[in-house]
């Protein structure tokens, strides 16, 4: 069992526990959900140079594109009452679907440009969902945790190299219980990836070279979907 799965087992004994003793609301409990939306994927890529031994160092410049278009995710989760008017839930989700792509641009002056593209892919959220009732059938919540993605970058030659990224994520939404356990919802997604530096290096000819890159990336989306409270 690794240390994450270790972590979520004792959360979930946690909040069972706690939900023997103060089960109030009518989404307290176990959920399983689908949602579908628009994502925007805003990345940053930076370098410091190529360092061209026997030459010197040589500026690279680089632009990428923002990326948007449909997204999706599938989650479940655990709300247990803490008292009345609380709630607070552990939830998993997981986006099966890859980004739109986009584009970008690594120029090195005097040597020449290559251009390429890059998607999103794997992405997850691990988090804690504190939450309040909203009338008999409603819930009100916000979401902290912890997320990761890959981004696999495939320039114009074929050549594909791919990225993980992990950070923060905050989150806002709403359910509302339609029948019985079968709920709709509704929420936007803020997930903030950090910096992550990749460095290379080899030799053309009589030269050597090596360069490094450092990218991050930001992404927004917003869902609506259904799910069903078990």
């Amino acid at each position: 069992m690794t240390k994450v799965s270790k972590l979520l087992f004792a959360a979930g004994l946690v909040l069972s526990s706690i939900a023997v003793a103060n089960a109030q609301s009518k989404f307290e409990g176990a959920y399983g959900q689908i949602g579908i939306g628009y994502e925007s994927i805003n990345p940053s890529f930076s370098s410091g140079g190529l360092s061209i031994g026997g030459v010197g160092t040589v500026p690279i410049s680089t632009t990428v594109s923002t990326s948007s278009g449909f997204t999706g995710a599938l989650g479940v989760g655990y709300y247990a009452s803490l008292s009345k008017d609380f709630l607070l839930g552990l939830g998993v989700e997981y986006d099966p679907l890859n980004s739109s792509s986009a584009n970008y641009t690594y120029g090195i002056n005097g040597y020449g440009t290559v251009t390429g593209s890059y998607k999103k892919q794997n992405a997850y959220n691990i988090f804690l969902s504190p939450a309040t009732p909203i009338g008999t059938d409603g819930l009100l919540y916000g979401k902290v945790g912890y997320t990761g993605a890959s981004i696999q970058a495939t320039d114009n030659g074929g050549s594909a190299q791919t990225t993980n990224y992990t950070g923060y994520s905050l989150g806002l939404g709403y359910k509302q219980l339609i029948q019985g356990g079968l709920y709709a919802f509704g929420e936007v997604n803020y997930m903030s990836y950090g910096n992550v530096t990749n460095t290379y290096s080899g030799k053309v000819s009589t030269y050597t070279y090596s360069y490094s890159n450092t990218s991050s990336a930001n992404t927004f989306n917003a869902l609506i979907g259904v799910g069903y409270k078990f």
